[in-house]
C-alpha cells in the first residue's frame, strides 16, 4: 500500500513538473509592430525546432512598455528606447534585437516602387500640410522625369503610440526646422495634418486603399503590401533606396555602449549608401522575475534567434545584430535574476 502510495504521488510530481516545464516555456510578448514580421518568423522556426511556443501581439511600443510595466506579459518590445531613469524606476532590462528601416510608402497612379525622390525637408513639409499636391514644384524639382498629377496629398499617420512613428518624427525633427519646433518628436504627437492607422498593418492598409496617399511604414510591410515606396536624399546627399544594405550601412557605426540599455537612434546617419530611417528596435524584460522560468525562457528564445535567425531577417531585409553585440547582449543578461537573487541566465 505504501508503495503503491509512494508511486502515485512520485508520478502526480513528475506531471506536474512537466507541465510547469511546458508552461514555462510558452511566453508571451507585445509591443512594436515594426518587428512583428520578423518575429512572427523566428516565433515560427523556433516552435518547429524546440516545440516552445512564443506569442507575441503587434500593439505598437507604447502598449509594449505599458504592458511590460505592468507585468502582463513576459517581455515587451518597443522601437522608442527608454531613458534610463525609466528603466531604472520600472526594474527594467533593455536590449536591441534586430535593425530594419521605415520607409515612406505612396500611392499615386504610375508610380512604381522605389520610383520617386524625395528629401527629408519635402517629406516635413508634406507631413505639416505646407506641400499640398503631388505636382508640387518642390517634388516636381526632384522628380522631373515622373508624371505627377494635380491632386490632393492624403497624409497617413500612426493613430497609436508607436516607436516607427518616433523614429519618423525623430528624423524630421533632425531634417527640419520647422517640423521640430512645430511638432517635435516621440511616440505620438500632435499631427498638423492627415489621419491615423493603427500599427504599420493600419497605416499599410490605408495607403493600400486611398489614392494619392503617404504614409510611413517598416519596408517589410512595404514589399509584404506591394506598396511603392520612394527614394530618400541622405545627410550626404545621395538618394537611396530602402534595403537591408543600406540599413546596414546606417548601423555600421553605431556605438552601442553610448545609451543605456544600447538605447542608440540610428536616424539620419553619415555614409554614401545610408538610409536616413533605419533603426533598432528594442527588448524590455524585468532585471527581478517573479517567474524565473519565463524569464529564462524569453533569454533562451532570444538567445536562439541570435544564433539561428540571421539569414531570415535578412531575407526580410532586416539587419541581424553583429556577433559582438549579442556577446554584450548575453553579458547584460546576467542582470536578470530570480527572487533569491540567482541569475536566471547562465
Amino acid at each position: 500500500m505504501f508503495k503503491r502510495v509512494f508511486k502515485q504521488v512520485s508520478l502526480g510530481v513528475a506531471l506536474s513538473a512537466a507541465v510547469f516545464a511546458v508552461q514555462a516555456a510558452d511566453v508571451t510578448g507585445a509591443g512594436a509592430s515594426f518587428p512583428y514580421p520578423v518575429y512572427a518568423k523566428w516565433a515560427s522556426d523556433y516552435k518547429a525546432a524546440t516545440n516552445n511556443a512564443v506569442n507575441y501581439q503587434s500593439i505598437g511600443s507604447g502598449g509594449g512598455q505599458q504592458q511590460i510595466i505592468a507585468k502582463t506579459v513576459d517581455f515587451g518590445a518597443s522601437d522608442d528606447p527608454m531613458k534610463a531613469a525609466d528603466l531604472e524606476k520600472n526594474g527594467l532590462l533593455q536590449f536591441p534585437a534586430v535593425i530594419g528601416g521605415t520607409v515612406a510608402v505612396v500611392n499615386v497612379d504610375g508610380v512604381e516602387p522605389g520610383k520617386l525622390k524625395l528629401s527629408g525637408p519635402v517629406l516635413a513639409d508634406i507631413f505639416l500640410g505646407k506641400i499640398k499636391k503631388w505636382d508640387d514644384n518642390a517634388i516636381k524639382a526632384l522628380n522631373p522625369d515622373v508624371k505627377l498629377p494635380s491632386a490632393d496629398i492624403i497624409v497617413v499617420h500612426r493613430s497609436d503610440g508607436s516607436g516607427t512613428t518616433f523614429g519618423w518624427t525623430n528624423y524630421l525633427s533632425k531634417v527640419s526646422a520647422d517640423w521640430k519646433s512645430q511638432v517635435g518628436e516621440g511616440k505620438a504627437v500632435k499631427w498638423p495634418v492627415g489621419q491615423g492607422g493603427k500599427g504599420n498593418e493600419g497605416v499599410a492598409a490605408y495607403v493600400g486603399q486611398l489614392k494619392n496617399s503617404i504614409g510611413y511604414v517598416e519596408y517589410a510591410y512595404a514589399k509584404q503590401n506591394k506598396l511603392a515606396w520612394t527614394q530618400l536624399k541622405n545627410k550626404e546627399g545621395k538618394f537611396v533606396q530602402p534595403e537591408q544594405k543600406a540599413f546596414a550601412a546606417a548601423a555600421a557605426n553605431a556605438d552601442w555602449k553610448s545609451a543605456p540599455g544600447m538605447g542608440v537612434v540610428l536616424t539620419d546617419e553619415p555614409g554614401a549608401d545610408s538610409w536616413p530611417v533605419t533603426a533598432a528596435t528594442f527588448i524590455l524584460i524585468h532585471k527581478s522575475q517573479d517567474k524565473p522560468a519565463q524569464g529564462k525562457a524569453v533569454l533562451e528564445f532570444f538567445d536562439w534567434a541570435f544564433k539561428n535567425g540571421a539569414k531570415s531577417a535578412e531575407t526580410m531585409d532586416y539587419v541581424p545584430l553583429p556577433e559582438a553585440v549579442t556577446k554584450e547582449i548575453r553579458a547584460a543578461w546576467g542582470e536578470v535574476k530570480a527572487a533569491d537573487g540567482k541569475a536566471v541566465w547562465k
